[in-house]
C-alpha cells in the first residue's frame, strides 16, 4: 500500500523536526536581526516541509519532483543561513552540529526521493 498522505513521509517528519530547531536557534540571535537572517532562514526552512507536502499532493509525478527541486534549494539556503549565522557570531558551531546532521539527513533523504520519483517516470 502507498504513502496516502504527506504526513506518512519520513523526510516531511524530519524536516518539520528542521523548522523546530532553526526557531529555536533563531530565537537567540540579536534582536536587529528579526526582519533580517532571521526572517529569511525561517521562511527557507518552512519551505521544505511545505514543499515535500505541496508536491505530494500534486497530481503528477513530474509536479512532485518539481517541488522536491524547490525543497532542496530551500535546504541548501538553510544551510548556508546557518552557517553564516556562526560566522557572525549569532550561534556557535555547537549550537549547529545537531541541526547541520538533519540538514545533512533531509538532503540525503530528498535525493533518495527525487530518484525514486524520477524512476516512476521512465
Amino acid at each position: 500500500m502507498g504513502i496516502r498522505s504527506y504526513q506518512e513521509l519520513e523526510v516531511w517528519r524530519l524536516a518539520m523536526d528542521g523548522v523546530k530547531r532553526v526557531y529555536q536557534l533563531t530565537g537567540n540571535f540579536p534582536r536587529d536581526e528579526r526582519f533580517g537572517l532571521c526572517s529569511q532562514l525561517q521562511r527557507a526552512a518552512v519551505s521544505i516541509p511545505s514543499n515535500i507536502a505541496e508536491g505530494h499532493a500534486r497530481d503528477s509525478t513530474k509536479e512532485f519532483l518539481y517541488h522536491i527541486s524547490v525543497a532542496m534549494g530551500s535546504l541548501a539556503e538553510v544551510e548556508t543561513q546557518v552557517l553564516l549565522a556562526c560566522e557572525l557570531g549569532y550561534t556557535t558551531q555547537g549550537d549547529i552540529g545537531e541541526l547541520l546532521t538533519i540538514l545533512d539527513r533531509i538532503g540525503r533523504m530528498l535525493r533518495g526521493l527525487k530518484k525514486s520519483l524520477k524512476a516512476k517516470l521512465l
